[in-house]
């Protein structure tokens, strides 16, 4: 495979190899780097705020820091279940306008850290121009399963990251 060929869209696959924190949605298994990952914390108490997107869950106070929370699955237009004992929050850094900035994530279940070599990554596909998948950065693949790597600091679009630093 020639360099170019290893290089799709924004993301250079050679460079994505490396240790993923794997979760699930529904069925599927999703990875955001482990640099991203500042914790994975339990669910607790979410004060809701009002007039925010469906998506945002709320703020909570972690360690006297308030941060919010927003659910994955809503953010994808995925169908909401009831929490679990499984569900947890991962804590995250995302790049906002200049500023990283803190929040968590709910997730159905945290699963493992895995480490995905060059070899088993492979371009996202393309849905066509009426599909944003900008925030998939690669497809990884462990075995028969199919890992969806998450670029976390594009689930969330420029504004939607500023009207969460303002909360």
């Amino acid at each position: 495979m020639t360099e170019q060929e290893k290089t799709t869209g924004k993301h250079d696959l050679k460079s994505l190899a490396g240790k993923y924190l794997t979760f699930k949605l529904s069925h599927e298994t999703y990875g955001i780097e482990i640099l991203k990952v500042q914790e994975i914390i339990g669910l607790m108490s979410i004060t809701s705020i009002p007039r925010t997107p469906n998506f945002v869950r709320g703020v909570i106070n972690l360690r006297g820091k308030v941060i919010p929370v927003i659910e994955l699955r809503k953010k994808f237009d995925m169908e909401t279940v009831e929490d679990t004992d499984h569900t947890c929050i991962i804590v995250v850094q995302v790049m906002g306008s200049g500023s990283p900035i803190t929040m968590g994530v709910i997730v159905d279940e945290v699963s493992e850290v895995v480490d995905i070599a060059e070899n088993q990554i492979e371009p996202a596909p393309s849905f066509g121009a009426s599909i944003d998948t900008a925030f998939i950065m690669a497809m990884g693949k462990l075995g028969e399963a199919v890992v969806i790597l998450l670029d976390i600091d594009k689930v969330l679009t420029a504004n939607e990251i500023q009207s969460l630093s303002s909360i």
